[in-house]
C-alpha cells in the first residue's frame, strides 16, 4: 500500500462509493435471513450478477469498528495508522474551527432513571430543536482557566470542545456505550491528562445540575476526547477529485479531514442523487452516504433497514444512468438490529465496472457475497481495486 501513491495517474474517468452505512446483519431468528438478505431489491441483484463480489474485514478479525476507522480505510487510509477521534469529527462536520491544542468531545443527550442509570443512551433522538436549546444552557457552564463550546449536531449528538493551555486529549469516555449502566468518570489515559480529566468531569457535573428538570435529556454523555490530526488528503495521494455528499456531520468532518470537497445536500436520497448528478462534471471520486440503515440496526428495527435498504434499491437506476466507470456498493461495519450497535461481521461488498470479473452470483446479500470472488478482504484494499478498474493505476516494477 505504501507503494500505491507513486502509481496513481490521473484520468477522467469517475468512482461512485455509494456507502450503506451499518449494511451488514445477522439473521433474524424467524426467516434466518439478514436486513439486507431480507430486503426486496431486483437493481442490486441485478448488479450483482455483473459485479464481483466479496465480504469486508473493517480493521482486524473481530474487531468492532467505530464510523471513524470503518471510513477512513474505505478511503484509503490504515485505520491503525491514523487514529481519529470522534469528537474531531463532530466539530468539524458542523464547520466548527478547531484550533490547535483544542480538545473536542462528542456528547450525547441522555436519560437517567431515577437510579442514576442510563434508561436511554439518545434521549429518545431527541429534535436538533430542542438540542439547540439545551446546549445553549449548558454553554452558560463556567471552568477555570478554559474557553468551553457547546455547540448542537444533530438529534441527540452534540459537541464539545476545551479551548486552554496544556490541554491533552489521551481522556478515557464517560459513555458506557450501553444503556442499564451508570455514565463512568472520565479518567486520564497519561499522566500529562489529569488536569483535563477533571476539567472534563467538572464540565459533566455541572451540566448534571443544569439539566435536572429536563423531562428526557437529563445527563450528558462525552467520548471521542481528540484533537485535530494532520492527514495528507486523497488528492495529494491518490490524484483525485474528490466530493462527498453527506448529510449527517460526523461524515462530513471524516470527509474534510481527507480533502473532500464536502457538496451541500438536502436530508433525503432524492436531494442526495440530485446533488450527485448536479456535480457529475467536477469531481471524479464521489462518496454518497446513506445514514438511515445504520441508525435502524441501532435502534434494534430490522423491518426499517430493509425499508432503507428496498428505498436505496429503487434509487439505483439514477446512479447507474450517469454511468461511472466504477461502482462499489457497501458498508463501513456491521450494525445488526440483533444487536442494536455496531459489530464485528464482515461487510457485503459489490464492484460494478466493464473491467470486473462477474461472479454470476445474482444476488447482494452476506452469504452471496461470502461466495464471491474476492472473498474475505480488508476494507484498505477497497480504494486499489476501486483505482485499478478506473484505469488509474499503472503497471508496478519493470
Amino acid at each position: 500500500m505504501e507503494k500505491l501513491p507513486g502509481l496513481v495517474r490521473e484520468t477522467p474517468s469517475k468512482i461512485v462509493l455509494l456507502l450503506i452505512d451499518g449494511l451488514g446483519g445477522l439473521p433474524h431468528p424467524g426467516s434466518g435471513k439478514t436486513e439486507l438478505e431480507s430486503a426486496r431489491k431486483p437493481n442490486l441483484d441485478a448488479l450483482a450478477e455483473k459485479s464481483t463480489l466479496g465480504l469486508l474485514e473493517p480493521v482486524g478479525p473481530g474487531l468492532t469498528p467505530g464510523s471513524a476507522p470503518g471510513h477512513l480505510a474505505l478511503f484509503g487510509y490504515d485505520p491503525i495508522k491514523y487514529e481519529v477521534g470522534r469528537g474531531v469529527l463532530e466539530a468539524l462536520g458542523i464547520d466548527f474551527e478547531l484550533l490547535p491544542g483544542d480538545v473536542a468531545a462528542r456528547g450525547n443527550f441522555c436519560t437517567l432513571d431515577e437510579k442514576g442509570n442510563i434508561r436511554d443512551r439518545r434521549a429518545g433522538r431527541l429534535s436538533t430543536e430542542e438540542n439547540a436549546r439545551l446546549c445553549q444552557k449548558l454553554s452558560t457552564i463556567a471552568l477555570e482557566g478554559v474557553q468551553l463550546f457547546v455547540q448542537p449536531v444533530k438529534e441527540h449528538r452534540f459537541g464539545v470542545v476545551f479551548r486552554g493551555s496544556g490541554l491533552q486529549s489521551e481522556l478515557s469516555d464517560s459513555d458506557p456505550q450501553k444503556d442499564g449502566l451508570a455514565p463512568m468518570e472520565v479518567k486520564p489515559l497519561a499522566v500529562g491528562a489529569r488536569a483535563t480529566a477533571r476539567l472534563a468531569n467538572r464540565f459533566i457535573a455541572q451540566a448534571r445540575a443544569l439539566l435536572r428538570g429536563e423531562k428526557t435529556a437529563n445527563m450528558v454523555l462525552l467520548r471521542g476526547f481528540s484533537r485535530v490530526p494532520s492527514l495528507p488528503s486523497m488528492s495529494e495521494l491518490f490524484r483525485l477529485r474528490p466530493a462527498a455528499i453527506a448529510s449527517y456531520p460526523v461524515y462530513r468532518g471524516l470527509a474534510k479531514l481527507v480533502g473532500m470537497a464536502v457538496l451541500p445536500t438536502g436530508p433525503g436520497l432524492e436531494d442526495t442523487l440530485n446533488t450527485l448528478a448536479q456535480n457529475w462534471a467536477r469531481y471524479d471520486f464521489f462518496f454518497v452516504h446513506v445514514k438511515e440503515a445504520d441508525m435502524a440496526g441501532e435502534d434494534g428495527d430490522f423491518d426499517r433497514k430493509v425499508r432503507v435498504i428496498e428505498e436505496v434499491d429503487g434509487h439505483l437506476p439514477r446512479v447507474l444512468a450517469l454511468k461511472p466507470e466504477v461502482l462499489v456498493v457497501t458498508g463501513d461495519h456491521s450494525t445488526p438490529a440483533l444487536l442494536k450497535g455496531h459489530s464485528w461481521h464482515p461487510v457485503p461488498f459489490l464492484l460494478y465496472s466493464s473491467t470486473c470479473r462477474p461472479d454470476g452470483i445474482a444476488e447482494f446479500g452476506e452469504r452471496a457475497c461470502g461466495r464471491g470472488g474476492l472473498g474475505l478482504f480488508p476494507s484498505l484494499h477497497v480504494l486499489p481495486l476501486a483505482l485499478a478498474h478506473a484505469g488509474k493505476l499503472v503497471k508496478y516494477g519493470a
